[in-house]
């Protein structure tokens, strides 16, 4: 072999070897659009916006969101499932896009983790058992006894059929004997206003509720579902320390790329998503936001996601839920 071959072949080979750093490091060199299947004022779009210039310092480059939104968030991931794999393309969605609507609608279009490929949790919503004030009970005993007396009687209410909020307000209700009946409501914002209205008796939702509507009285919060109570409500127990089922669930939101991605680029947003979300400043926003930050890596949160997939199954299965695009 001469010099001059030999030479060329070593810089092939490091060529190749550092290749996947090199792309690494020069990714994004252009604004990557984030679809968001939700309506503005979502939980996911809040979240987003509170650390999008951080994102955008780091990385280097703008996100440019779009909104896309109908078919319970379907459209919006179906279109980024379809999208070409090359970074530029991310869907922020959350727990019914990923994992709940697969199950719930007859032609869906895509299949989660066979057509996305997993980025990044972006915050856990945790969800908070509201009751309105005209009921009862001052605590989760005395309301399930209430509900109990009441069976068949009193409302809850969800801001639309499928949701998180739902399904876990039927498994609530299912676990109470309660036989509670379901109003969906377009939206969080008018379930809200039944509750003070006391036209349905129970919600589940965030935080928000509690931070507008507990200081003047107008709610009450009996549990929050999460491993540890949340520290904006430190005096509202979890649900396991109220005794209550664990039968409802939060919501949380991530970023998910088109399958076929390239794994560098997939890294190194999750790496900058991950240094940004463990900022102080950060952490002070979200809490007072009602949203944990997300600490997935890329693998974590595709197990999060095929972990998640049959507890949902066998609950939308017996709630008999079915939703058509």
């Amino acid at each position: 072999m001469t010099y001059r071959t030999c030479a060329v072949s070593v810089l092939l080979a490091w060529g190749l070897a550092a290749s996947p750093l090199a792309a690494r490091a020069q990714y994004p060199d252009h604004p990557i659009r984030v679809v968001l299947p939700y309506a503005p004022g979502a939980a996911g779009d809040v979240a987003m916006r509170q650390i999008q210039p951080l994102l955008e310092k780091r990385l280097g480059q703008p996100l440019v969101v779009d909104y896309k939104t109908g078919a319970g968030g379907n459209i919006g991931a179906l279109e980024v499932a379809r999208a070409k794999p090359d970074g530029y393309t991310l869907v922020l969605g959350a727990t019914n896009n990923f994992v709940i609507n697969q199950f719930l609608y007859r032609k869906l279009g895509f299949d989660p983790l066979a057509d996305l490929e997993p980025v990044g949790k972006l915050a856990d919503v945790p969800a908070f058992v509201y009751v309105s004030v005209q009921v009862p009970a001052q605590d989760y005993a005395q309301f399930a006894q209430y509900a109990r007396a009441q069976a068949g009687k009193l409302n809850y209410g969800s801001p639309g059929m499928g949701t998180t909020p739902h399904l876990s307000g039927y498994r609530l209700s299912h676990a109470m004997g309660a036989g509670m009946t379901h109003i969906a409501y377009r939206g969080s914002s008018p379930g809200v206003q039944a509750l003070l209205a006391n036209e349905i008796q129970m919600y589940i939702g965030g935080y928000s509720i509690a931070a507008a509507y507990m200081p003047q009285g107008k709610v009450r919060a009996l549990a929050v579902a999460a491993p540890e109570r949340f520290a904006g409500l430190p005096d509202v127990p979890t649900a396991a320390e109220a005794g209550m089922p664990d039968v409802v669930q939060g919501n949380w939101w991530g970023f998910a790329a088109p399958k076929g991605t390239p794994p560098e680029r997939v890294a190194r947003f999750a790496d900058v998503l991950h240094e940004v979300l463990a900022l102080p400043e950060v952490r002070q926003a979200f809490l007072a936001g009602g949203f944990v930050p997300g600490q997935d890596t890329p693998a974590s949160f595709a197990s999060a996601w095929r972990r998640e997939a049959p507890q949902w199954q066998a609950v939308v299965r017996e709630s008999g839920v079915v939703l058509d695009n």
